[in-house]
């Protein structure tokens, strides 16, 4: 019989005494429960981690592991995410919002961001754009709405020198 799957999200996010407790499920599938004993895997189940980096992983789990990076995706996947998510807003806008987006996550200072926008940041900035009737991306918009996009300071700064460098101008044709 196939095991089961086990999806532990943000384990970033996890306190070390939960990390502790991953060292033993991780290295022998199974867990020990001092008022029940040791409960043990009978099929050992794939187990799935996430992380979004806000901290860094003790070598002990990340040892444990297979490592998988999953970059943004391009453009166009983009746009169909926010185009699926958010249906009823414009098809422009859409368009805008992605092309902003990975605009911004493209740009040679783009490391500037302690965090750039993910897709669930485009999902949520499609989504109060729609709310607040936006048809077009602006200048004004941009610094409006920064907070649903970046949740740094920082990074909101760094929007700004961002749109001094026309982030909001439409994108070059493909040669």
């Amino acid at each position: 019989a196939p095991g089961a799957v086990l999806l532990i999200d943000e384990v970033d996010r996890a306190d070390e005494p939960f990390e502790a407790f991953l060292l033993e499920y991780l290295g022998e599938y199974q867990v020990s429960i001092p008022e029940i004993g040791t409960v043990r895997a009978a099929v050992k189940p794939v187990t799935i981690l996430t992380s979004n980096r806000t901290r860094e992983l003790n070598d002990a789990v990340k040892r444990r592991c297979l490592y998988h990076w999953q970059d943004y995706p391009e453009r166009d996947r983009e746009l169909a995410i926010i185009s699926a998510q958010v249906p009823q807003a414009p098809a422009e806008l859409a368009q805008q919002v992605a092309d902003v987006v990975t605009r911004l996550r493209n740009m040679p200072f783009s490391n500037a961001f302690q965090r750039a926008p993910g897709i669930a940041e485009s999902v949520e900035w499609a989504k109060a754009l729609v709310a607040l009737d936006t048809l077009v991306l602006d200048p004004e918009v941009m610094r409006d709405t920064a907070g649903i996009m970046f949740k740094q300071r920082e990074d909101v700064a760094a929007l700004t020198l961002a749109m001094a460098g026309d982030v909001l101008a439409p994108p070059e044709p493909a040669a």
